[in-house]
C-alpha cells in the first residue's frame, strides 16, 4: 500500500506541476506527521527528510541508525544517513535537482496536511540558510489532499470491510437493546462487539461509539451517559470501526415504540423521512467538479423546506485512514472550514453524508452514510437506512 502511495504521489506531483515534495520528521513515537502512514509507513528517530521528486526519484535522509531500516524497506530510491547533521546531504540533493518549488507539509485549513511542527520548520530553515530554498517552499496541502482523497481499490476494500462489520454490530442492536437500557449499556454492548472482532475503534474510545436518546440537543462528539432509553423516544448512534488500518463512521437512528404502537408517530416518520430525502438528493448531485459547498448547500435546502432547522455542521467529510480524513469537505460556507468547502470534488474521494434534525418531544435523528465519488457521479459504499428502525 506504501508503495502504491508513493507512486501515486509522483503522478499528482506532475498533474499540480510540484517539483519536489518534502517530508519531514522526528522521534515518530511521540509525534508523527499523518503523511508518514502514507509514504513511509514506519517511523523514525532523528530529524528525518523524504523526499519525492516529480522525475520519480525518492530519497530519504535518516539518522544512521536508521539506515538499515529503510534499506530492507526498499520503499525510497536511495537512502542516505547521517551521524553529525543531515544538512550536506540534504543541500547535495537539492542542488542536484534545483527544484522550482519545494512542497511542505503545511496547512491552514486540513488537519491532515500540517504536520510539519513550527519547531521542525525552524530547524528546517536553519540547515538550509543561505541557499535559495527557503524561497521556494509552497504548502503541500494540494498534494496531500490528492493523495489521501483518490483511493484505490484496494482501500476500497478495507473501507467496505469496515463499513459491512459496523452495520453487522449495528443488526445486532436493533436484535438486542430493549426499553430501560441506559445510553452507556448500549455503548457496551457496541464496544463488546467490536473487541470480540479484535477490532480498534475508529476514533477516540471515550466517543466511539456516541448514544443519544430522547428530547436532548447533546453535542455529536460526547460520550454515553446513564440517560434511559425510553419508548416514545429515539435514540442514535455513531461509530465506527478501523480494519487493515482504514476506518468506517456510520450513524443510525432508532425509535422505541410505546405500548401499543406498531410504527412510530407521524411526527418522527417526517422527521426521518426528511433525513433520508437531503440524503438521497445530496447523492444524487455528487459528481467529480462540484464544490462541496454546492452538495451541502442542496441538503441543508431540503430539510428547511420540509419545516425543520438547519443543522448545525458540515454535511459530510472525507473517510479514510482517519474518520476525519482531510481536504475537501461537504460543508456551509463558514469560517471555521476555512477553503475547504470550495474545493471541486474528485474521483474516488469517499464522504460521509450526515445531515441531523431536532424533534422536540423525541430526540434527535440522524443517519450517515459513506459514498464514493464515481467519474460520473457517486456510489454507495454503505447500505443505506432507508427505513426507521423500530424497536418494541
Amino acid at each position: 500500500m506504501v508503495h502504491e502511495k508513493l507512486c501515486q504521489s509522483v503522478d499528482i506531483l506532475n498533474e499540480i506541476g510540484v517539483d519536489c515534495w518534502m517530508t519531514v520528521d522526528q522521534e515518530s513515537g511521540v509525534l508523527s506527521d499523518p503523511v508518514m502512514d502514507f509514504i513511509v509507513g514506519t517511523g523514525v528517530t532523528w530529524l528525518s527528510f523524504f523526499l519525492v521528486l516529480a522525475n520519480g526519484e525518492t530519497h530519504a535522509v535518516v539518522g544512521n541508525l536508521d539506515g538499515e531500516k529503510f534499506q530492507r524497506l526498499n520503499l525510497f530510491r536511495y537512502v542516505h544517513t547521517y551521524r553529525d547533521s543531515p544538512r550536506e546531504t540534504l543541500v547535495e540533493i537539492l542542488d542536484k535537482y534545483n527544484p522550482r518549488n519545494i512542497a511542505l507539509n503545511y496547512s491552514l485549513d486540513s488537519a491532515a496536511a500540517d504536520g510539519l511542527t513550527h519547531g521542525k520548520f525552524l530547524k528546517l530553515e536553519q540547515l538550509l540558510a543561505e541557499t535559495p530554498y527557503p524561497d521556494r517552499w509552497i504548502a503541500a496541502e494540494p498534494v496531500i489532499a490528492a493523495l489521501r482523497g483518490r483511493k484505490s481499490e484496494e482501500e476500497i476494500r478495507r473501507i467496505r470491510k469496515a463499513i459491512d462489520i459496523t452495520l453487522e454490530i449495528y443488526d445486532q442492536v436493533t436484535r438486542q437493546v430493549r426499553p430501560g437500557w441506559t445510553e452507556r449499556q448500549v455503548a457496551e454492548m457496541i464496544t463488546q462487539a467490536r473487541l470480540e472482532r479484535n477490532l480498534e475503534p475508529a476514533w477516540d474510545e471515550e466517543h466511539c461509539p456516541s448514544v443519544f436518546t430522547g428530547p436532548q440537543e447533546t453535542g455529536a462528539h460526547s460520550g454515553p451517559t446513564d440517560r434511559l432509553l425510553e419508548r416514545g423516544h429515539v435514540f442514535n448512534t455513531d461509530f465506527g470501526v478501523r480494519v487493515d488500518g482504514y476506518c468506517s463512521d456510520l450513524q443510525r437512528t432508532w425509535y422505541m415504540l410505546k405500548e401499543g404502537e406498531t410504527e412510530a408517530p407521524e411526527t418522527v416518520i417526517h422527521g426521518f423521512d426528511t433525513i433520508v430525502g437531503s440524503i438521497n438528493a445530496a447523492f444524487d448531485c455528487i459528481k467529480p467538479g462540484l464544490r462541496g459547498v454546492d452538495v451541502d448547500t442542496i441538503a441543508r435546502e431540503y430539510i428547511i423546506s420540509r419545516g425543520y432547522g438547519e443543522y448545525p455542521h458540515a454535511l459530510g467529510h472525507q473517510v479514510g485512514r482517519d474518520a476525519h480524513d482531510g481536504g475537501a469537505l461537504l460543508a456551509p460556507a463558514w469560517e471555521r472550514y476555512g477553503n475547504l468547502p470550495f474545493a471541486p470534488l474528485e474521483s474516488g474521494q469517499v464522504f460521509t453524508i450526515e445531515p441531523r434534525l431536532y424533534l422536540k418531544h423525541h430526540g434527535v435523528v440522524t443517519i450517515e452514510e459513506i459514498v464514493q465519488v464515481t467519474p460520473d457521479g457517486a456510489r454507495w459504499l454503505s447500505r443505506p437506512q432507508n427505513r426507521l428502525y423500530l424497536i418494541s
